[in-house]
């Protein structure tokens, strides 16, 4: 049976946090009560979003610094590969930025063998539309236009279309250099999600994490992606707002109740509409893309920390349960606000750390 439940996510307050004892003073890959956030001692490997990369990096030194005989060592190799390594057991833990498939979840299970695989949902954020235009430095999109963008059928910076949501601004009359993820990447399901729920007419492949629309050129991961976006002029391309930094910014986008600035608290007004659609422990999201609500930003992706909730043992179990319990602490949540994502909060954060302590 399905349970849905209408979430709130806001900005994190760092208040109540959940401390993290006993670091250092366990061995064996052992851990002393990790459900309350105690330290286990061990390495455990993890792989996936790039999305988070910038998250986890805060988590892995907040976490590591306190628990000083525990390493996490993430590499950031996009959602689908990290999946793909996780069902392979060559991980602890995978990060994706979209729920599994029906597929993965099957694949996923029988990985974990005496229990299901969990989706976690751990951090949401921003997918900003970048780009790298001198003299440019506000400019305004709606799904219409930034589709024809990403499906080439707009390839001029002074297209009459972008012109008119972008008066008084100029704009070349320079061909867009347009840059998508290479890689199977949950940032890419994620907006082609967006582009499928509010330009239908426009962009018409089916909502994928693997890039199947013509033209562009691709760049593995999203810090790749920006790195492109960067060193090009006249550019566009997508990834999670964290990784925007001059020269690059962030588009503006309008859904048709006025133009919306790509930051993390406009982007938890669309994830605070989110729904869950699984059972018990298990709790992938559905997002409105096409939500019209003032203020809201619509191009929104939540990452999940995918694991067993039965099926880790030694070290694996101990360290991946003692580190989830940081990250969906107070204090872990509270870091992400700062680094430009939108932290979990409410009846969904609850929902979570329930998960978390559920895994054994």
């Amino acid at each position: 049976m399905k349970h849905t439940r209408t979430l709130t996510l806001a900005a994190a307050a760092a208040v109540g946090a959940l401390t993290l004892a006993g670091c250092g003073s366990s061995t064996g890959g052992g851990s002393a009560s990790t459900s309350s956030g105690n330290c286990a001692s061990g390495t455990i490997k993890a792989s996936g979003s790039t999305a988070q990369a910038n998250a986890m990096d805060k988590w892995k030194d907040a976490y590591q610094d306190n628990c000083a005989d525990a390493t996490i060592e993430y590499q950031g190799v996009g959602s689908g590969a990290g999946v793909t390594q996780f069902t392979g057991k060559q991980t602890a833990f995978a990060g994706s930025d979209s729920a599994l498939t029906p597929d993965q979840q099957t694949q996923a299970d029988a990985r974990c063998a005496t229990g299901p695989a969990l989706n976690i949902p751990m951090v949401g954020g921003a997918i900003a539309i970048m780009y790298n235009v001198s003299g440019v430095n506000k400019l305004v999109l709606n799904p219409a236009v930034v589709a024809g963008i990403f499906n080439n059928t707009i390839t001029k910076w002074n297209d009459p279309k972008i012109a008119a949501l972008n008066a008084g601004v100029t704009l070349p009359d320079a061909t867009i250099a347009q840059f998508h993820r290479s890689d199977s990447s949950g940032t890419t399901g994620n907006l082609t999600k967006y582009l499928a729920a509010t330009a239908p007419t426009v962009w018409t492949t089916p909502p994928s994490n693997d890039w199947v629309a013509p033209g562009g050129q691709g760049s593995k991961g999203s810090d790749q992606v920006t790195a492109s976006v960067k060193s090009t002029p006249n550019s566009i391309g997508y990834a999670e707002l964290s990784f925007v930094t001059d020269p690059v910014k962030a588009a503006w986008i309008d859904n048709g109740s006025g133009a919306v600035e790509a930051t993390s608290d406009n982007a938890a007004k669309t994830i605070a509409g989110a729904t869950v659609k699984g059972s018990g422990n298990n709790l992938p999201l559905s997002i409105d893309y096409a939500t019209k609500a003032a203020g809201a930003y619509p191009i929104v992706l939540v990452t999940y920390e995918i694991t067993c909730q039965k099926g880790l043992s030694g070290t694996d179990l101990a360290v991946t349960k003692s580190f989830l319990t940081y990250t969906a602490s107070d204090a872990g949540q509270a870091l992400l606000g700062p680094a430009k994502y939108v932290p979990i909060t409410g009846d969904l954060l609850t929902k979570v750390r329930t998960a978390v302590a559920a895994i054994s």
